[in-house]
């Protein structure tokens, strides 16, 4: 593998593992703000019923959020630390951000193409893992 290839792999790569972990902890942040714009509207309409099903429905969108956003912030950590396992990790979860449009379309697109376009990166893993 060229050096210069080499470097141009690592700022991709670093990229990349930084925009999955910005755009799932995004995604967390928004699913903390749901919640509680939920239990606000339970809270702002007096009646107790009203507040129970939002608090609910709060604590669903709350969990499922936290629980697609967990893989991807470990992906990202992942590839920070330049894993292993990480690139396919990435490509997982790349492929399943492309329905999360459209920063999860560009996200996983151009995981794609810092991982599976470039001939080196496989070998750029494999590298670091030893």
């Amino acid at each position: 593998m060229k050096q210069n290839n080499f470097k141009e792999l690592e700022k991709h790569v670093t990229m990349l593992g930084w925009l999955h972990l910005g755009l799932n902890l995004f995604t967390l942040f928004i699913g903390v703000l749901v919640f509680f714009i939920l239990i606000g509207a339970g809270m702002l309409s007096g009646n107790g019923e009203a507040m129970s099903v939002l608090a609910l429905v709060g604590i669903f969108v709350l969990g499922i959020l936290v629980l697609v956003s967990i893989p991807g912030m470990i992906t990202g950590w992942g590839l920070l630390k330049r894993k292993s396992w990480s690139r396919l990790l990435a490509l997982i979860i790349g492929f399943l951000s492309l329905m999360n449009i459209p920063l999860g379309t560009l996200l996983g697109v151009y995981t794609f193409w810092v991982l599976l376009a470039h001939d080196e990166a496989n070998d750029y893993f494999v590298a670091y893992s030893t």
